[in-house]
């Protein structure tokens, strides 16, 4: 099925209308928390430990989700896996466009909670996987950063509509694009399947009876079991190349990162500089412009000339910088100045699925983006058991010694290993069917 990325334009718009309706949500929902929670506060610890705690929740249902659904998906399809997490993701923006009131926002934050478990990693790994079966290895990290681009457009234009909307008007439309993204990729986008042939090996709703065994059982249930990636077939599918095992490191450390930071950064600023609603959407904007250009201009131009394994260096390295600087703001205007240098932590990313998705052949990229994505998630568990409580002391009078940033210091360092690990990569792509000789499920 390769059609080159020329092919990818409704995957794209998939993936942009997902993302706008998913990220114009991120700077109002920090206030409708702490309105819930510590109504009249600047400073609350049970809205940085509460979200601290969905995210983990969130990360161990992804672990175990986003392998799973990867790995079906190179059995049922990827547009067929991809309906679940983006219809399932519909349902918590439904209930705070209804209304933002404290019980509400707990019924929303449960909903949400047990849905992001499945559409957390599943969206990204099935379109990785989707754009691996369409594009030629040459033309890959470009498509990938392409796709990412548009993911950081999407978060732009969510930013800037959140901007001038009103909150509940905001979640009005979050909801609506969420359905229309659905809508859109159930009517436009092709299947895709690794093989090239876009034909089903086995679709999800078969017509007909299955025979049964004499157990009770049918033939096709005992196959789907099959079908499901064990711990043991992970570890196979890492040990089996150097590079594939060397760039999960490098991603979950990154996650690490990107996970405290999202654990820490907006509770930070709200207590270091009062940031409201509208100061956290114009940094977010800043931010998803400098990402948008990164990889809509500079990847696909530097991709080719300096690799994936440079690339992913210097973003690591950069984005180190970017932790840095924004640890020691002593004014207001340091963290939207420091938001230069995140441009290139975007280069991130698309770097690491490029090289994992050359280290594996056609019929496991969705097996190898889901275990990736799986990896990713349980660092999204860790990050907020090291980075919530860390942000809570050192924003509160019981610091051991006055650091507000600390937390953020600590999340530069985390990408200082992974820059460190990265600068060991070298790829090596292996034969399509290497894999497939080493991993392969007990058919017994």
């Amino acid at each position: 099925m390769e059609e080159g990325i020329g092919g990818l334009r409704h995957l794209y718009m998939t993936v942009f209308l997902s993302g706008f309706a998913s990220l114009m949500v991120i700077p109002a929902i920090t206030d409708i928390t702490m309105l819930a929670l510590c109504p009249g506060q600047d400073e609350c610890s049970l809205a940085i430990y509460l979200s601290g705690f969905q995210q983990a929740i969130i990360g161990l249902g992804t672990v175990v989700m986003t392998p799973l659904i990867g790995n079906l998906s190179d059995v049922y399809g990827r547009k067929s896996l991809l309906t679940v997490p983006l219809t399932l993701s519909i349902i918590p923006l439904v209930i705070l466009a209804y209304s933002r009131e404290t019980n509400f926002f707990y019924a929303y934050f449960a909903l949400r909670t047990v849905t992001a478990m499945v559409c957390e990693g599943s969206i990204n790994c099935l379109t990785l996987a989707y754009v691996a079966d369409t594009v030629s290895e040459r033309e890959r990290v470009s498509a990938f950063g392409i796709l990412a681009g548009f993911l950081s457009a999407s978060f732009v234009c969510g930013t800037l509509a959140a901007r001038f909307l009103s909150t509940a008007s905001t979640f009005q439309v979050a909801a609506f694009t969420s359905m229309l993204a659905t809508i859109y990729m159930r009517v436009f986008l092709k299947e895709s399947l690794p093989g090239g042939d876009g034909t089903l090996r086995q679709p999800i709703l078969k017509g007909g009876s299955d025979a049964i065994e004499e157990d009770g059982y049918s033939p096709e249930t005992i196959q789907v079991y099959k079908k499901v990636p064990s711990t043991g077939d992970l570890i196979c599918l890492l040990r089996s190349s150097k590079t594939l095992s060397q760039a999960a490191i490098v991603s979950f450390f990154q996650s690490l990162a990107e996970g405290g930071l999202q654990a820490s950064l907006m509770y930070f600023l709200k207590a270091r500089f009062h940031f409201n609603k509208n100061q956290f959407a114009d940094l977010m904007l800043i931010v998803g412009i400098s990402g948008t250009v990164s990889q809509l201009l500079f990847m696909p131009m530097l991709a080719p000339v300096l690799g994936e394994e440079k690339l992913l260096s210097i973003g690591l390295l950069v984005g180190s910088f970017n932790m840095f600087l924004n640890s020691i703001s002593w004014a207001v205007w340091v963290p939207y100045a420091a938001t230069l240098f995140s441009a290139f932590g975007f280069l991130v990313q698309p770097s690491i699925r490029s090289i994992v998705s050359k280290q594996v052949g056609p019929n496991e990229q969705g097996k190898a983006q889901g275990c990736i994505s799986g990896i990713s998630s349980f660092a999204n568990i860790v990050s907020p058991l090291i980075f919530s409580p860390l942000t809570a002391l050192f924003l509160s009078e019981e610091a051991p010694f006055y650091f507000p940033g600390f937390s953020i210091m600590c999340i530069g360092l985390a990408m200082i290993i992974g820059f460190v690990q990265s600068t060991m990569i070298r790829a090596s792509p292996i034969s399509s069917h290497k894999i497939s000789n080493i991993i392969s499920v007990d058919s017994t």
